[in-house]
């Protein structure tokens, strides 16, 4: 069949198999257009599509076709837009829902369950604490729509660190690439480029998408992932922080069911407690305005005084072939981070601790307060809440963003102290330490909870240890002897860590790496 197409300029209807030739006049230093060309390219060349499909890219495809040209223009679109970055990441994580777990689309019915459980949850919270229940809205998520609900939020999270290794990245890539001169190509250059062409000087056009393309590239492992973590999370808030809208109080229906299957437990109890527990954790973050913005601020500061490696960037760079995208990823995944943390991530990791203690301590309490009456396997799940927090997908995520195991240590002695409190004065004394962030417990207090419940009920020990001190310390005791009791073996001190977790939150391995 003819070719009834306009030949482009550079063509001259010669052999099929003449060897590749960028146009007359074609300025290499434009990506698009190069991508484009070659695309284009693939159509006349038997030799560049053939290796397209030894890539497994089939360019005589329609649909392969068009899904290549709408993979450029969100690319290149995401070079030219303050948006495009975060819009990459939404797109990557949904792909990956999509491909690797699917969507977990679910019916009307699972959406009115969601709201019922969270109606219920909010009427027995209403008995159990003093602050006020927030104008709240239900939403039974997706794991694509818990993608693009939370994205924005980790996309803020993450991005100190991005700039970093965009900026770590870049330079090295401007330092191997600024090595190279018009003798780079063994002094015969390709088909179609100018003669004297200098890749050095070429670099200097590409700098600023140099910078964009190390921007996409964390865009894409964000991407990953959410994609992988919306795989797993059953409530919206569940890894501990406000990273979705104030006062929805989200689930995700598929998720909840593949859990309750997994524990062998009714798929109604276990959406009741994933309920409360969520729709407490809301609670708190809206009545306590001051909470969200410092465990934002404790992470943020973390990662913007992250140590990027750059020699090790810089050697995974020399040692990975550039035209594989997916090795260079895997490369320099496990080299971002140095293992020494700062000073001020130190500052940063002590206030993150103990400020995730306190708020999950809380929850945790308020939770077994409110479900032990009500859903028989109320112990059962918590129980199953702890073992997701150590070592689980949150935990991962964020060793591979940010470099840091968000994990808090002390939840245990923290749970305590708020049920001591609640002892010595009831649910009004014990959330109204929430009112101020000079009220509330401290690292310190964690260490001391009988002085803290000491100073906030008002009263002095009296002379020689004795009253009030040994009342409080008898009362403590009991909490601890009930948690002890109640907990699993081998965790019989309100002091012990959990297991595998001896250091709380604090520097990973890097990206990827397996939880300790």
């Amino acid at each position: 069949m003819a070719d009834d197409r306009d030949p482009a300029p550079w063509e001259d209807g010669g052999d099929e198999d003449e060897p590749f030739r960028f146009p007359p006049g074609f300025d290499p230093s434009d990506l698009g257009a190069m991508i484009e060309h070659v695309l284009g390219e693939s159509a006349r060349n038997p030799e560049l599509a053939d290796l397209m499909r030894s890539m497994g890219v089939d360019p005589d495809d329609p649909r392969t076709k068009a899904a290549m040209q709408a993979q450029l223009r969100t690319f290149m679109q995401a070079q030219q837009s303050p948006t495009g970055a975060l819009q990459l990441a939404v797109e990557t994580a949904r792909r990956h829902v999509m491909n690797a777990e699917g969507n977990d689309l679910h019916d009307a019915a699972a959406v009115r369950a969601v709201a019922d459980s969270v109606q219920v949850a909010t009427l027995w919270l209403d008995e159990q604490t003093t602050l006020s229940a927030p104008q709240w809205r239900a939403a039974g998520l997706s794991r694509a729509e818990w993608v693009e609900s939370t994205m924005p939020r980790w996309f803020d999270l993450v991005e100190p660190v991005s700039d970093g290794v965009t900026a770590a990245t870049s330079a090295a890539l401007r330092k191997q690439l600024g090595e190279l001169g018009p003798g780079a190509f063994g002094g015969e250059l390709p088909p179609g480029l100018p003669p004297g062409f200098d890749p050095a000087k070429m670099l200097e056009q590409w700098a600023p998408m140099l910078g964009n393309l190390s921007r996409q590239m964390f865009a894409a492992q964000l991407g990953q992932a959410v994609g992988t973590l919306a795989a797993e999370v059953v409530t919206g808030t569940e890894v501990g922080l406000p990273i979705t809208e104030p006062g929805l109080v989200a689930l995700l229906p598929g998720n909840v069911r593949a859990l309750a299957e997994s524990l062998e437990i009714d798929e109604t109890q276990v959406r009741l407690y994933l309920a409360v527990r969520e729709a407490a954790r809301v609670r708190l973050f809206s009545e306590v305005p001051w909470l969200g913005p410092q465990l934002l601020a404790a992470v943020a500061e973390y990662a913007r005084n992250i140590t990027i490696d750059t020699d090790a960037i810089e050697s995974a760079l020399t040692s990975v072939d550039p035209s594989d995208p997916e090795a260079l990823r895997a490369a320099l995944q496990g080299n971002l981070f140095t293992p020494s943390p700062t000073a001020a991530q130190r500052v940063a990791l002590a206030r993150l601790e103990t400020l995730l203690a306190l708020a999950e301590g809380w929850v945790d309490h308020l939770t077994q307060r409110t479900t032990v009456r009500h859903l028989p396997q109320s112990a059962a799940l918590a129980e199953t809440i702890r073992r997701r927090r150590v070592g689980g997908a949150a935990q991962r995520t964020f060793a591979g963003l940010v470099g840091l195991e968000l994990r808090p240590r002390r939840l245990r002695d923290a749970a305590n102290l708020w049920a001591a409190l609640e002892d010595a004065g009831g649910a009004a004394l014990r959330d109204g330490r929430w009112a101020h962030p000079d009220l509330a417990p401290t690292a310190h207090d964690l260490d001391d909870p009988i002085g803290f419940v000491e100073r906030a009920t008002g009263h002095a020990p009296e002379p020689g240890g004795e009253g009030l001190e040994a009342d409080l310390d008898s009362v403590l005791r009991g909490i601890l002897d009930e948690a002890a009791r109640s907990g699993p073996r081998g965790e019989q001190h309100g002091d012990r860590p959990e297991p595998g977790d001896e250091t709380g939150p604090g520097p990973a391995g890097g990206p990827g790496a397996p939880p300790r």
